[in-house]
Order: structure tokens, then sequence, then C-alpha cells
């Protein structure tokens, strides 16, 4: 099972995952970012390039499929308008052991930081907005997996 999306509505993490909790396996691992509420920061707006971006989600979840024995893989990414305190990525893992599960989760949400094509703006109390440059931090942890 795999489900590779992209979306602008609100997520819910409960009901996406809860068929992974179904496929038999002993472990789903997951993880949920959200908009932080930090810095004057009132909200995220998230462009794409519809198209690419589905076709690269999906090439990394089949990544992580080959590289873990994975029963099961959920990756849904919101675009547009998030306000500061809604999710904005769900990442989720089915496997028969803890391990695999939590390593393919940790690994999708590396990569997806720094090998899929997002462009994030970030909208303040103030009436600013700026456009976010990529992190080293990110690419160091991305880093992690190719060895």
């Amino acid at each position: 099972m795999k489900v590779v999306r992209v979306c602008s509505a609100p997520l819910d993490s409960a009901a996406e995952l809860a068929p992974l909790a179904m496929l038999g396996g002993g472990a789903v691992a997951s993880f949920t970012g959200i908009c932080r509420d930090q810095g004057g920061i009132t909200a995220i707006e998230l462009e794409h390039y519809p198209g690419m971006t589905e076709s690269s989600l999906a090439a990394l979840v089949d990544d992580a499929c080959a590289r873990w024995s994975l029963l099961g893989a959920v990756l849904i990414h919101r675009v547009g308008y998030i306000a500061a305190g809604q999710p904005i990525v769900l990442v989720g893992t089915a496997a028969s052991h803890r391990a695999e599960a939590l390593d393919a989760c940790a690994y999708l949400i590396d990569r997806l930081k720094t090998d899929i094509p997002f462009w994030k703006k970030e909208h303040c109390a103030d009436g600013t907005a700026d456009w976010v440059d990529a992190k080293a931090s990110d690419d160091e942890r991305a880093e992690r997996w190719t060895e």
C-alpha cells in the first residue's frame, strides 16, 4: 500500500494512518510536520510544480520501500496557505518491525526536505512575507542516508 498526495486541504492524520495499522505488521511510525507559531510567523505559503512534485514524492516512497521491508507508506504534503499550528506534511510507514518503520519514516522526512521541489514563504504578523532559503542542517540530515 502506497499513498502519495499533494493537497491544499487540512490533514486528518488518524484517518490517513489507519490503513497502515490494518496491514498486519508490528509497527507503524509517523511524523506530522506542523507550521511553527514562532518569531511572529502567522502562516506559511507553499508552492510546488504540479506533476513534478508528485512524481518526486512517489520516487522517494519507492526508494524507501526498496531500502526497507515496508508493508506500506503514506506521504501527504500540503500546498497553499497554511496557518500556524496546522499540519503541513504527514509521513507514515508500516513494517513488521519497529526499526524498519522508524528508519524509513526518518528517511522520508529527511530526504523530503532536500529532494522535493517546494518553495516556502513565511508570512509574519507585521504583514511582511519572505521566501525561505534551504537550510544546511537539512542537507546534513539528508546526507546521513547516503552512507
